[in-house]
C-alpha cells in the first residue's frame, strides 16, 4: 500500500528520491506487483526491505503522518525476510529457465526435483509451527507443491517423452536421476517395474519409432521393362473393352493412394543406418557417465541465492552438453548417428521467454495511436530496434 502512495504523484516520487540523495549511488522507487511476471513478489519484498529506512524518513514528513500506521513493524519485517528466503531459490531456477543462449531442456527434470526438495524442506520446517503466519506460509507452500505435482505427473513415457529423452541425452547425468528415484523407493533399478528400466525402454522405443522407422521404408522405382509390360497389358485390356482399371473407384480403399504399393520394407543402406542408430542408443545407455572437467555450478545449498541472480544464471550448470555431441558428430564416433537425435531434441527451448520478450518490445516500438501499421512493418521495426 505504501508503494502505491509513494508513487501516486510526481511530487511524492521526487520527495522519496530526495530522501536517498547522498546516501545511495542510485535512488530508486518501490516496486509494484505484476502478476504475470516471474519473481515479481520477491522483487517487491527485496526492494521494500532495502528502502525501509528511506520509507521511515519519508513518513516523518508531517503531511504524511496519517500514513504512518501502514509502515511495517519489526515482527512483520521478520516475516518478510522468511518469505524472501523461501522465494529466492525459485528466482534462481526461473532466471536459469529464461536463458536463451544455451541448451536447457535436459535440466528440466533436475529442476523439478530441486524444487520439490526445497518445498519439502520448507514444509518440514513449518509442519509443527503454531504461529499463524507460519501456518499460512505452510498452507501456501503446500498449494504450490500440489500445483507442481500436477505438472510433474505429466512427465511419463506417454506424455513427457520429450523431457525424458532430453534428460537421458545429457551425457553427464543420463539415467542417474531415475536411479535415485528407485533408490528412494527401495526398488531394484534392474527390475521391469523400476523407473530406470521403464524410461530406458521408452527411450529406445522412441528412437526406434521416431528415427529408425524413417530408414526402413523407401519408394522403389520399377524398371523400364516392368513399366512396358504394364502399358502393354493396359492397352490390350482397353482394346478388348474389358479393362478392370478404374481410376476413380469410390469403393476402393484410400490407403492405396496414401501409401504406394511399390514400397520396399527395407533397403540395404537404410537398413544398416537404422540398425546402427539403435545399436548406438543401446551402447550409449550402457556406457558410463562422462566426467566433466569443470562443472562451474554454483551450489544452491551454500546460500548462493543472495548473489546477483544474473551472475548465477550465467554460470549455471556447465559444461554445455552441445559441445560433447558436436564432438561425437565431427569425430564420427560410435554415437555419431545418435547425435542427430540430440540435435533435434536440444533445439527445443522449454519456455516462451523469447516470444514474450519480443511481444513486450513491440509496445516500445509502436504507440497506441499507430493503428494502421501492418504486421510486416512492425516486424521490421522491431528487428531494427533490437539488432541495429
Amino acid at each position: 500500500m505504501l508503494a502505491v502512495l509513494i508513487t501516486l504523484t510526481p511530487g511524492r516520487r521526487k520527495e522519496f528520491i530526495d530522501c536517498q540523495k547522498a546516501k545511495v549511488r542510485i535512488a530508486v522507487l518501490p516496486n509494484m506487483v505484476v502478476k504475470t511476471r516471474w519473481n515479481s513478489t520477491l522483487e517487491l519484498l527485496e526492494r521494500a526491505y532495502r528502502l525501509r529506512e528511506f520509507t521511515r524518513e519519508w513518513l516523518k514528513n508531517p503531511k504524511y503522518s496519517h500514513y504512518r500506521p501502514l509502515f511495517t513493524t519489526q515482527d512483520e519485517w521478520t516475516i518478510v525476510k522468511y518469505v524472501m528466503e523461501v522465494l529466492r531459490p525459485f528466482r534462481y531456477w526461473t532466471h536459469w529457465m529464461s536463458k536463451r543462449h544455451t541448451v536447457t531442456l535436459h535440466h528440466v527434470i533436475t529442476v523439478y526435483n530441486d524444487m520439490f526438495d526445497h518445498m519439502d524442506g520448507v514444509m518440514r520446517a513449518l509442519a509443527k509451527k503454531k504461529t499463524q503466519w507460519k501456518e499460512d506460509l505452510f498452507f501456501a507452500v503446500k498449494c504450490a507443491w500440489q500445483k507442481l505435482c500436477k505438472y510433474y505427473t505429466e512427465v511419463t513415457p506417454m506424455t513427457g517423452m520429450l523431457l525424458i529423452t532430453a534428460h537421458i541425452l545429457d551425457r553427464f547425468r543420463k539415467l542417474r536421476s531415475f536411479r535415485k528415484w528407485d533408490k528412494g523407493m527401495d526398488i531394484n533399478p534392474e527390475v521391469e517395474t523400476s523407473y530406470t528400466t521403464q524410461y530406458q525402454e521408452a527411450f529406445l522405443k522412441n528412437v526406434e519409432n521416431e528415427y529408425c522407422v524413417k530408414h526402413r521404408r523407401l519408394p522403389v522405382i520399377k524398371s523400364d521393362h516392368t513399366l512396358i509390360n504394364n502399358l502393354s497389358s493396359f492397352e490390350m485390356a482397353s482394346r478388348s473393352e474389358q479393362s478392370s482399371y478404374v481410376p476413380y473407384d469410390l469403393s476402393s480403399n484410400d490407403d492405396e493412394y496414401i501409401m504406394p504399393t511399390n514400397v520396399a520394407e527395407t533397403t540395404p543402406g537404410r537398413s544398416d543406418r537404422a540398425a546402427r542408430l539403435l545399436t548406438a542408443a543401446r551402447l550409449y545407455l550402457n556406457s558410463p557417465l562422462e566426467l566433466p572437467q569443470n562443472w562451474g555450478q554454483i551450489n544452491p545449498n551454500l546460500n548462493d541465492y543472495h548473489s546477483n541472480p544474473l551472475e548465477i544464471s550465467s554460470t549455471f550448470w556447465l559444461p554445455d552438453i552441445t559441445d560433447w555431441w558436436q564432438q561425437q558428430e565431427e569425430t564420427h564416433s560410435m554415437y555419431a548417428d545418435l547425435s542427430n537425435v540430440a540435435r533435434d531434441i536440444f533445439s527445443i527451448i522449454p519456455h516462451g521467454v523469447g516470444v514474450e520478450a519480443s511481444f513486450s518490445l513491440g509496445r516500445d516500438v509502436i504507440g497506441w495511436r499507430q493503428s494502421k501499421t501492418t504486421g510486416g512493418t512492425l516486424c521490421e521495426q522491431v528487428v531494427v530496434r533490437k539488432f541495429a
